[in-house]
């Protein structure tokens, strides 16, 4: 009796992950995603945790005029995590995870 193998979970795995081969630039937004955000923090999205923080950020510019110490301490006390650079890797792995399990 011959052996079917369903391999359509896998080819989608496998286009997924060569459509995040290379470098890519990703929006914050999208890396920190509202279902990121709000799962980490109190805040629903990355609007209202940047509006909360009492620094004005309307650009890449505003935000990186932020002290890097005053924004660590705020990700610290609003946040999972310790900084923001664990904030930013912890939600670029989720972006990856989501973009690997896309269509699955």
């Amino acid at each position: 009796m011959p052996i079917k193998i369903d391999r359509r979970g896998l080819d989608q795995l496998i286009k997924n992950a060569k459509e995040l081969d290379g470098k890519h630039q990703v929006k914050m937004v999208d890396m920190l995603s509202p279902q990121f955000v709000s799962a980490h923090s109190e805040f629903d999205d990355l609007a209202s945790l940047f509006a909360a923080s009492g620094f004005k950020i309307d650009g890449p510019d505003d935000f990186a005029a932020i002290p890097y110490d005053q924004w660590d301490a705020f990700i610290a006390a609003n946040t999972d995590f310790e900084n923001w650079a664990e904030m930013q890797k912890a939600g670029h792995l989720h972006y990856v995870k989501g973009r690997l399990n896309k269509g699955l």
